[in-house]
């Protein structure tokens, strides 16, 4: 198991907004579908909100920059999971909280589940080490919804080369990139939030899908 037996992945106590999280490796095409989901939502009228990881605030902008920086290579693993943490403190208190709040449907690109799966599990700081840093970052905020984007790393690798500037995380081996889809596909099986959508289906399959759940959790 990728967590240990009796551990407790944090719960969802939130009885405002909604709280939607799309999580996958590099090039597994979050982005483009998470704008079309916001379009589907504002179809129906919900208020909508998108933001991403590591950013989303000026503060969690700076730290960002300071990640993806291709410079930074010899980061020490723990220092990586400790800045993750704290962009993500300063965007969930600014950003997340009072949109929750107000009752708007947030989509955020990345939260928690990344640390768990690359710096827990992919850079081997260990998964339970990395859960309770972020237990007293995130406090109860959990997403409702999470919805990881299964593209193979052969497939989504590709994607990087052709499609976009590289960042640090893109370029690592692709050992590490295996070893975050493995993590993703260990953790998704164990966390009942987490749903896994296929992700190699063209992009209208990928948020009928999604929209399949979100609709399901709005009606139910």
């Amino acid at each position: 198991m990728l967590l240990q037996k009796g551990y407790t992945y944090y719960r969802w106590i939130m009885n405002k907004g909604l709280f939607i999280t799309f999580e996958g490796g590099e090039g597994s095409g979050k982005s483009t579908v998470i704008q079309q989901v916001k379009q589907q939502l504002l179809d129906k009228q919900l208020d909508v909100f998108i933001t991403r990881e590591p950013g989303g605030s000026g503060i969690g902008e700076e730290i960002r920059q300071t990640l993806l920086k291709h410079e930074n290579t010899n980061m020490d693993p723990l220092t990586e999971s400790y800045l993750f943490a704290a962009a993500r403190r300063q965007h969930l208190m600014e950003c997340i909280v009072p949109k929750l709040a107000a009752d708007v449907v947030v989509l955020c690109d990345r939260y928690v589940d990344s640390s768990i799966v690359y710096q827990g599990y992919a850079r081997g700081i260990g998964v339970e080490q990395v859960a309770a840093i972020n237990k007293v970052v995130i406090e109860d905020y959990v997403p409702q919804l999470t919805f990881f984007i299964d593209v193979s790393p052969e497939v989504a690798l590709a994607r990087i080369q052709t499609g976009r500037d590289q960042n640090r995380l893109d370029v690592e081996t692709a050992a590490f990139h295996q070893k975050v889809y493995e993590g993703y596909m260990l953790l998704a099986a164990q966390t009942p939030r987490i749903k896994r959508i296929e992700g190699d289906q063209p992009v209208e399959q990928v948020v009928a899908d999604i929209m399949k759940y979100i609709n399901e959790y709005l009606h139910g």
